[in-house]
């Protein structure tokens, strides 16, 4: 919902000169929490990374492993909207809350090494997880934005250019260590917990870090009552439909293209490598995003982006599995354009949300976010199974479609003047 106070100091402009009120330690403390979204989100994809070993040791099928992708994404939805019903990540302190979520993320992550074998265990635990990341990455992007307002686009993008490089980092552990799933599993944890320690004791609350407020259960109708709010739910949801079903089916569309192949000997396996190469394209573009969207501004961005996210999806399915060069450049351009975007919807929500309110609309729209992932998630890999992966992807390309209208809506209102800086 548009903020009229807010819009009214967006647009006063260097009159205001917000850079002057803002503390000099904000560029540290955004290193800091980077760092912590970095180690805490290495859980989030550990078992798509081990997926073919877990077939092996497990007996799981490829629809298990299917599963396991969404029990993370149905307890990242039940702990993000868990926290905004009860309104938790602006009545308690948000560093205490991402440090508390991280380790136990780290704990229900490697539990999955010693619990029973089934596929059942495998599913709690998996719920669990997501749901404990759903107290890192909504409250890691308030303690951002506590920190900025003026390049605020350009922080939350670098924040969620480390939940990127976070979530393909298992990729390059089973790049490493190959079979030895174990160590993928005791690593990401390992690096959950230190991300508790760093957010705890390092990481600081910012100048513009708003006071816990009482919940208001009204508050979400009327945020969706605002049409700029709304579309900015629209677009974002868009962006989601693609972006969880590409990263967890890129590694295994990935694998059948380049096999076991290796590197160096039986090391550094070239799946995982050139998978883990997309995640970090994707995590560094984040940042570029960011800077691009405080130019131009955070409407256009956002449709570029998903306008060439889209036609990769279109694309690459399509293209004969021999084309192994082919298909890892346009992988690495679908794996930058997939994310880059993704921080601008969040950026936007804060600039035309209540500050009071601004922990819990980040926190709820992320929740429906990526309820919408599921059905991908799901789809994704049947549809490969029975048509090939050109149609599997090409119903991934429906989401940024949807997204680019809901976004050119927005430009054209009024209310888009509170992005950044008066660029829409």
């Amino acid at each position: 919902m548009l903020n009229p106070k807010n819009l009214n100091r967006t647009l006063s402009g260097p009159s205001m000169n917000f850079e002057k009120r803002q503390d000099k330690r904000r560029w540290s403390n955004l290193v800091l929490i980077s760092l912590a979204t970095v180690l805490s989100l290495s859980v989030w994809f550990s078992t798509n990374a081990i997926a073919p070993v877990l077939e092996v040791e497990r007996g799981f099928t490829g629809s298990d492993i299917a599963w396991l992708t969404i029990a993370v994404q149905l307890g990242f939805v039940v702990g993000t909207l868990l926290i905004a019903f009860t309104n938790l990540a602006d009545l308690m302190n948000t560093r205490t809350l991402f440090a508390i979520s991280a380790v136990l993320s780290g704990v229900s992550n490697v539990a999955l090494r010693f619990a029973p074998g089934g596929i059942f265990s495998a599913l709690i635990l998996r719920v669990l997880c997501g749901m404990f990341l759903g107290g890192v990455y909504p409250p890691g992007m308030k303690i951002v934005s506590g920190w900025f307002r003026s390049g605020r686009g350009i922080a939350i993008g670098t924040m969620v250019g480390a939940l990127t490089v976070g979530s393909g980092s298992p990729h390059l552990f089973k790049s490493v260590f190959v079979s030895e799933w174990e160590l993928t599993l005791y690593i990401s944890s390992i690096l959950a917990v230190l991300a508790g320690v760093i957010a705890y004791f390092l990481v600081k609350d910012g100048p513009f870090d708003v006071p816990a407020s009482r919940f208001n259960p009204r508050y979400f109708l009327t945020a969706m009552r605002a049409r700029s709010t709304r579309m900015v739910l629209f677009g974002y949801l868009g962006h989601q439909w693609e972006l969880y079903a590409m990263w967890s089916s890129i590694p295994v569309f990935l694998l059948g293209v380049f096999g076991s192949k290796s590197v160096i000997g039986d090391s550094l396996e070239l799946s995982s490598l050139i998978t883990f190469a997309v995640f970090i394209f994707g995590g560094v573009a984040c940042v570029g995003a960011g800077i691009i969207a405080e130019r131009i501004g955070r409407t256009a961005t956002t449709s570029i982006m998903m306008a060439i996210s889209g036609g990769s999806a279109l694309f690459i399915g399509f293209l004969p599995m021999e084309l192994g060069l082919l298909i890892s450049i346009v992988a690495l351009v679908w794996g930058v354009s997939v994310i880059a975007d993704s921080a601008q919807f969040s950026t936007a929500l804060t600039e035309l949300s209540e500050d009071t309110y601004r922990g819990t609309a980040l926190t709820f729209q992320t929740g429906i976010g990526f309820l919408v992932t599921i059905p991908p998630i799901w789809l994704t890999p049947m549809i490969a199974d029975v048509w090939g992966w050109g149609p599997a992807f090409a119903i991934l390309g429906v989401g940024p479609i949807f997204g680019i209208t809901a976004m050119l809506k927005l430009r054209a209102m009024p209310e888009s003047l509170a992005c950044a800086m008066g660029r829409r």
